[in-house]
């Protein structure tokens, strides 16, 4: 029985590490040649969060999941890709958690309209004490 929950436990180990032992994309760690469109690769890239260390974008992060999507990144702005399309791209493919500058669509907008309504509720509620102190 052991040995059957070790042999098990080294299976799915293996996905795990393979991921590190892959080398890095081609452009994780190389910048493009043309200096105009680095910059707009570093831009864009300081835009997109990296999805494993989530508080860094990926022009900061050393995971080799962020050298996957630099590499992306300056491999599609150097084929001539705007910088929205490709963000766009990314959204698609890992979801808006991805992008530092969320879109307002059906399912978000409730994260945008809730700190509003809070504040309504609030002063309504200082509005409403306020009354009763000055009534008193």
């Amino acid at each position: 029985m052991r040995l059957l929950l070790l042999i098990l436990a080294m299976l799915f180990a293996v996905p795990v590490t393979a991921q590190d032992t892959m080398p890095p994309a081609p452009w994780a760690y190389r910048q493009l040649d043309d200096p105009e469109q680095e910059a707009r690769a570093q831009a864009l890239m300081e835009t997109l969060r990296c999805l494993k260390c989530q508080s860094q974008s990926i022009a900061d992060s050393d995971a080799p999941m962020a050298g996957d999507m630099r590499s992306q990144v300056r491999q599609r702005i150097a084929a001539g890709e705007d910088p929205e399309a490709i963000r766009a791209w990314l959204v698609e493919r890992y979801g808006d958690y991805v992008s530092y500058t969320p879109r307002l669509t059906s399912l978000t907008w409730p994260l945008f309209a809730l700190p509003l309504l809070l504040l309504a509720a609030i002063a309504l509620l200082l509005r409403r004490r306020l009354r009763k102190g000055d009534g008193s």
